[in-house]
């Protein structure tokens, strides 16, 4: 079997082209019809850009005839050429001779065909830019049939394909219960659920739902809110408003802790001056002895208790804060303090705050004057 190539004017570019459109051989050239492979080599062209002058007509009649040539078959003469008397004779003589080829045969005309075509998958045409990212080339694409001039058997597969038929709608009877506004509806009988109508109680006889207790954190949420913002009843039961021990404000978030940081404060107050007391006359007696024999030893404990003292201190007292401002209450602060604030005159406010503390579990902050209390 001769190649494309091998027929004189045939060249990479008409190659690619013929190739596209499904001519892979001579065999296949040699049977082609010259209009209809121009049309589809001009289409393909448009498609896949492959030059820019497609192949005229004459061209492609010269390689027919060539693939012709090169395959041994003889045309036909012309029905309008030849008078209709002699066509007979010369048609038994030519067929004595050659044999005819399989004449192209459209099938898109035949019904078996048309169908199944449309249960087909559509074909897209690959784009240029595809072929190329890829690097396909065009003989590496299988050729398709063309059924608008098929030679040889075609092979036809259409299935029969029936409707699934539609499921009837169910009859149905409304049956009315106990209750004359509340209708349910049953299917007949014979359908596939069977349903004992005689066990159906109406709402009159089930009786009202039971009530659940819904128990959610809405409620605590609600009960510790209030608990910040005012005390318990029995907490001020029997007492004046306007007694100090009356236990008024918000509640703190840290009671017990700004309660020992106000004791150690008062203890840091105290023993402070007594340490440095203590540790001169420790001193005086240690190198003055007949002068200050009379000091006693075991008033070594308040310079031995300052430094636990301290650390107690910046524990809990550095750190007890105003839930309100955040300020620091044990810690002295040179600043405008509030009209309200607890406060001794020569003593300042640190201590009467903390003395309030202890007494009367609350007190107003010392800047913001907020009444907070330790008590719930």
């Amino acid at each position: 079997m001769a190649k494309l190539n091998d027929i004189p004017g045939i060249g990479e570019t008409s190659l690619e082209l013929l190739e596209a459109a499904g001519f892979l051989d001579t065999k296949v050239l040699a049977k082609a019809n010259a209009d209809l492979l121009t049309k589809e080599l001009t289409k393909a062209n448009e498609v896949l850009e492959i030059t820019q002058n497609p192949p005229s007509l004459g061209e492609v009649e010269i390689w027919i005839a060539s693939a012709r040539e090169r395959e041994g078959i003889v045309d036909t003469p012309s029905p309008v050429a030849t008078p209709a008397v002699d066509s007979a004779p010369q048609e038994e003589a030519h067929s004595s001779t050659v044999a005819d080829p399989a004449k192209p045969v459209n099938y898109e005309e035949n019904t078996e065909v048309a169908a199944m075509l449309d249960a087909a998958p559509l074909a897209i045409p690959l784009p240029a830019k595809l072929l190329m990212d890829n690097h396909l080339k065009v003989s590496e694409i299988p050729p398709a049939i063309l059924l608008s001039r098929y030679s040889g058997d075609l092979e036809v597969r259409v299935e029969d394909r029936t409707e699934a038929p539609k499921p009837q709608a169910k009859p149905q009877i409304r049956t009315v219960t106990g209750s004359g506004t509340v209708q349910t509806t049953f299917d007949a009988p014979g359908s596939r659920l069977d349903i004992d109508v005689s066990r159906i109680k109406s709402i009159d006889e089930i009786g009202p739902a039971p009530k659940k207790v819904i128990s959610s954190k809405a409620g605590h949420e609600e009960d510790r809110v209030a608990l910040l913002r005012t005390p318990r009843e029995k907490t001020n039961r029997g007492k004046k408003p306007s007694s100090r021990r009356y236990i008024r404000g918000v509640l703190h978030s840290h009671p017990i802790g700004l309660y020992f940081g106000a004791v150690i404060t008062l203890v840091l107050m105290a023993i402070l001056p007594l340490a440095i007391i203590s540790a001169a006359l420790l001193l005086l007696s240690d190198q003055l002895h007949d002068e200050f024999y009379w000091v006693p030893k075991w008033i070594l404990a308040f310079p031995i208790a300052l430094p636990v003292i301290a650390i107690a201190y910046m524990i809990w007292g550095f750190n007890g804060r105003c839930r309100i401002c955040g300020q620091r209450l044990f810690y002295p602060k040179n600043c405008l303090k509030n009209s309200k604030a607890h406060r001794i005159p020569g003593l300042g406010h640190i201590i009467p705050v903390s003395i309030h503390m202890i007494l009367f579990r609350w007190f107003r902050c010392t800047f913001c004057g907020t009444p907070v209390r330790l008590k719930k």
